[in-house]
C-alpha cells in the first residue's frame, strides 16, 4: 500500500532508509546533511524498531561504526557533509577494501557555491578514488527509490555504496509516492572474514577482487534503470546530464529535450552507453553538479576526437551551483524575463545571534589582544568564526575542524606570541582533542578558548559530544587544572573574562579557558517547553 507525502530531498533519503530496514545511522551534524539524522531520530518507525540515531562525534568514528554495524549484518547509513568525508576518509576509502556485509550506504551533501561551506569540492571523486559505486539522485522521488536500492546493491555486490546529494537536491521539497517498510536484517556475520584484516596479505588478494568488482558495477551501470537514455531528433548535440543537472535540463523542456539524453545517476560512467552516443551526435554536453568528473573522463573514454562543451569549456560556470538559467544558456535558448534573486534581494550577511556568549567572549577577547604588538588569534568551524565580520574581526584564521588548537602550536613553535585558539565546544570533541594532546606534550605557550554553548550551535542545536565534561577532559589530556578556566560570557563579567586572558597569555605553557553559556537560540526552545 502506497501513499504520498511532502518531502525534503533530506528527508526522503532518510524515509526511503527506514523503509529499506535500516538499524541505525550514524553521523556527524553539517548543511546540507543535518536533517536526515533529525527526521530519522523524529520518525515513530525509529523509535518502535530501536533504530540506533544518536550523534557521533565526528565523520570518522560515524563512518567506523557504520562499519561495525554492516560486519554484525545490519543495514546502517552514514550522514555527512561534503567536507566530513574528509575526516572520513581513513575509514571510507579501507571500506572499500574490506566490503560491506549489511547494506552499507554513505551520504555525502555537498554544498557547490559554498552557501556554508570553506570550500566547494565533489565527492563523487571519492567514489572514484575508492572504487566505490556512487548513487546521484535527480529528483525526491528518485532520491527515496534509489537509497533503497543502494542498500539492495550494497548487499548484491558485498561493498559499501555512495549516494550523493547536493544542496537543492537536500533542501527542496516535492511529493513523494513512498511504500511499505521492509523487515529489519537479522544478526548474521561475513562468509569471508579474511577481507575484513587488512593486513598486506590479505589487501593485495583483495585488491584485485575489488578492481573486478569494479568493472562489473561499471557493466551494472549501463543497464541501470537510473541511467536512462532517450532519443532526439536532433543529434547536433548530445547531452549527458548527471544527478540534479538532468532536473535543471527537462526544466527547461518540459514538452520533451529534442537532443539526445543520457541521464546518470549510477555510476561508475556507464562507458558503452557514452559511445553510443558519440557515434550518432556531432557534440556532447555534459551537465554536472561539481566539477567536472565526467566530463574530464569523457576524453579517456571516447576513442575519437569530438566536441566537448561542458564546465571546462566555459558554456556552464566553473565553479558555483548550477541552475535552469545558466543551463538554458548553455543549450543556446533565450533568457527568460525574469531577474536574478542576486538581483533583487539585498545581501543579508550572517551574524551572531543578539544575546550569544561568543559576542561577549569576542568582546573582551578583542580587547585583550589590542594591547599586543602582534597577537594572533587562530579560529575553527562554527558559529564563533562568524568572529571574522564586522563588529569584532577578531580571528586571523579558520581553516579546517580542529585546526585553531594545532595551528596556534605550530605558531608558537615558530616564536609567536601570543598564540591563541578559539574553538567551539562541539568542535573541540570533534578534532581538537588530538592537537590539544600534541600541545600538552610539548608544553605549548598557547592559550585556548573552548567557547562552550552547550549545543552543536551551527547546524541547529543537536547534542554536543563533550557537554558537561570538557573541564574532565582537558585534564585528562594533561592540561595543569589550575590552567583550566571557567568563566560565565556576560557584558557584567567582563573585566574578569579580560584578567583570565591576560593571566592565561602570560603563562608559559598550555593553558584552557571555557567561557561557558548556553546557546541563546537553545536556551529560547528549552524555556518554551518548559
Amino acid at each position: 500500500m502506497t501513499h504520498r507525502e511532502l518531502l525534503l530531498g533530506d528527508e526522503a533519503l532518510a524515509l526511503g532508509a527506514l523503509h529499506a530496514g535500516l538499524s541505525g545511522v550514524y553521523a556527524y551534524p553539517g548543511t546540507p546533511s543535518t536533517e536526515i539524522t533529525e527526521y530519522i531520530q523524529g520518525h515513530p518507525l525509529a523509535r518502535e524498531r530501536g533504530v540506533h540515531c544518536l550523534w557521533s562525534t565526528n565523520e570518522k568514528t560515524a563512518m567506523e561504526e557504520a562499519l561495525g554495524m554492516s560486519f554484525a549484518g545490519k543495514r546502517a547509513l552514514v550522514c555527512m557533509k561534503h567536507v566530513g568525508m574528509n575526516v572520513a576518509a581513513d575509514a571510507f576509502v579501507n571500506s572499500g577494501m574490506t566490503g560491506a556485509n549489511g547494506g552499507l550506504v554513505v551520504v555525502a551533501a555537498d554544498d557547490p557555491s559554498m552557501h556554508s561551506s570553506q570550500n566547494e569540492q565533489d565527492s563523487r571523486f571519492y567514489g572514484k578514488f575508492s572504487f566505490i559505486p556512487v548513487f546521484e539522485p535527480s529528483s525526491q522521488q528518485e532520491t527515496y527509490e534509489m537509497v533503497q536500492e543502494a542498500f539492495e546493491y550494497s548487499e548484491r555486490h558485498g561493498i559499501p555504496v555512495l549516494m550523493r546529494l547536493t544542496t537543492r537536491m537536500a533542501h527542496s521539497r516535492a511529493v513523494v509516492e513512498v511504500n511499505e517498510p521492509k523487515a529489519q536484517n537479522e544478526l548474521h556475520y561475513p562468509a569471508r572474514t579474511r577481507q575484513w584484516v587488512l593486513m598486506p596479505g590479505n589487501s593485495r588478494v583483495r585488491y584485485k577482487a575489488l578492481i573486478e568488482e569494479y568493472a562489473a558495477c561499471e557493466r551494472e551501470a549501463v543497464t541501470s534503470r537510473f541511467n536512462p537514455c532517450t532519443e532526439g531528433s536532433d543529434t547536433s548535440m548530445g547531452i549527458i546530464a548527471c544527478g540534479i543537472g538532468y532536473n535543471y535540463l527537462m526544466e527547461n523542456y518540459p514538452d520533451g529535450c529534442p537532443y539526445p539524453v543520457l541521464k546518470i545517476s549510477q555510476y561508475p560512467v556507464p562507458t558503452e552507453q557514452i559511445r553510443r552516443m558519440a557515434e550518432k551526435c556531432s557534440s556532447l554536453l555534459v551537465i554536472e553538479e561539481g566539477q567536472p568528473l565526467v566530463e574530464e573522463s569523457l576524453r579517456g573514454i571516447l576513442p575519437t576526437p569530438l566536441p566537448i562543451r561542458g564546465r571546462m569549456t566555459g558554456e556552464l560556470p566553473r565553479t558555483g551551483e548550477l541552475t535552469p538559467d545558466c543551463v538554458r544558456a548553455a543549450l543556446g535558448l533565450p533568457p527568460l524575463e525574469a531577474h536574478a534573486a542576486s538581483e533583487i534581494v539585498v545581501p543579508r550577511p550572517p551574524a551572531l545571534c543578539q544575546g550569544c556568549g561568543h559576542r561577549d567572549m569576542y568582546t573582551a577577547l578583542k580587547e585583550v589582544v589590542e594591547e599586543f604588538d602582534h597577537a594572533k588569534v587562530f579560529s575553527d568551524i562554527g558559529c564563533y568564526t562568524l568572529g571574522w565580520l564586522a563588529p569584532f574581526h577578531a580571528i586571523d584564521t579558520c581553516v579546517d575542524m580542529g585546526a585553531s588548537i594545532t595551528m596556534a602550536k605550530g605558531a608558537a613553535d615558530a616564536g609567536q606570541h601570543p598564540s591563541i585558539a578559539v574553538i567551539g565546544d562541539s568542535t573541540f570533541t570533534h578534532s581538537g582533542m588530538t592537537g590539544l594532546l600534541d600541545a600538552v606534550n610539548e608544553q605549548s605557550p598557547i592559550t585556548i578558548i573552548i567557547s562552550d554553548n552547550l549545543t552543536t550551535g551551527m547546524t541547529g542545536g543537536q547534542d554536543s559530544a563533550g557537554t558537561g565534561r570538557l573541564e574532565q577532559i582537558c585534564a585528562g589530556i594533561g592540561v595543569e587544572p589550575e590552567h583550566i578556566r571557567v568563566v560565565v560570557p556576560l557584558p557584567r563579567n567582563r573585566e574578569e573574562m579580560k584578567r583570565i586572558i591576560r593571566e592565561e597569555i602570560a603563562y608559559p605553557g598550555v593553558s584552557v579557558i571555557i567561557p561557558r553559556r548556553e546557546c541563546i537560540q537553545t536556551a529560547k526552545r528549552h524555556n518554551a517547553k518548559k
